[in-house]
């Protein structure tokens, strides 16, 4: 049995107004916890300026450079021994709604592996992100040489609506998506 099948009726039904096209907004008391939005998604990499490079080809800007070293505070919460990077929070600029990354290079600990090799792994495998023109931008990507997994495809999501999307791979082989929601009636 799968991990959202054993979660039962109640997440199945929660999850199936959440995808709905109508649902914009849901009545907070039926959760038990206080989320009220995404912060931030880490993304590590192994050349830093290469990959904020990458990243403000796509319009991410830094706002924020991460300390080179934080406090032994800060390492306990994330469950290391203190640690050095070099990195920044950046948001994509001109976004409906705020999109920021955490873009780190480790300097120690450091772990040269690779990302995900796939798409099927469990864990984090890729971040979607919005498009108002997926044509123009997977040309861009396309003559800029960026790694492409496929041309953009359409998948039906609704009576009145499909989606085109793609996937592709930053510096470093980390898996992006991007997604582009066309209205038909």
């Amino acid at each position: 049995m799968n991990q959202s099948t054993s979660l039962g009726p109640k997440w199945s039904s929660i999850m199936a107004t959440r995808l709905s096209d109508s649902a914009r907004h849901q009545d907070r008391e039926e959760y038990p916890m206080h989320i009220t939005g995404m912060v931030h998604i880490n993304i590590n990499c192994t050349d830093f300026q290469r990959s904020k490079a990458f990243y403000e080809m796509l319009g991410f800007d830094v706002y924020w450079p991460v300390p080179e070293t934080n406090t032994e505070e800060v390492a306990n919460a994330v469950g290391m021994p203190k640690y050095q990077v070099e990195g920044a929070l950046m948001a994509l600029q001109g976004a409906e709604q705020p999109m920021v990354i955490d873009l780190l290079e480790w300097k120690s600990p450091r772990d040269d592996s690779p990302p995900y090799p796939n798409l099927y792994r469990p864990g984090l495998a890729r971040i979607a992100l919005a498009s108002s023109d997926i044509d123009a931008d997977y040309d861009f990507l396309v003559e800029t040489g960026v790694d492409v997994v496929s041309a953009p495809v359409n998948v039906h999501t609704s009576e009145t609506s499909y989606a085109r999307f793609f996937c592709f791979k930053d510096p470093d082989g980390t898996f992006l998506e991007l997604v582009q929601v066309v209205t038909t009636g």
